[in-house]
């Protein structure tokens, strides 16, 4: 359990540090089916921003935890990237996006936590 706090909050951190915003945490854990124990969700306001603050999780959670994810989807445009860490689930969107496609609701009865952003 103590891995995946660490975990946990190297990715938070790896956001903060690139000033990604509007960080939730669900905890999907107890969910029957759920294919991961956490989603955390994200935005960068632009697709640099995106960019940066994926490698920046990269790059906190190889420092804390050594490891890397599984596999990251949407690199190349930038829009949403996705990042697989097992059991974390990493969604980094534009803003547009994060409300079009509304994942936090996917799972009604589904644990979310707001993280403040970091000024």
């Amino acid at each position: 359990m103590r891995e995946k706090n660490r975990l946990l909050e190297s990715i938070i951190k790896g956001i903060q540090e690139k000033k990604g915003k509007n960080i939730t945490t669900i905890e999907l854990k107890e969910i029957a089916g759920a294919i991961c124990d956490y989603f955390v969700i994200c935005e960068g306001n632009t697709p640099m921003q995106v960019s940066a603050v994926a490698e920046s999780i990269e790059e906190v959670v190889w420092e804390n935890t050594n490891e890397n994810p599984l596999r990251i989807h949407g690199r190349q445009r930038a829009e949403w990237i996705g990042m697989d860490y097992g059991t974390i689930i990493v969604h980094i969107f534009l803003p547009e996006l994060r409300v079009f496609y509304d994942i936090e609701h996917l799972w009604a009865d589904a644990f979310l936590k707001t993280i403040p952003d970091v000024e």
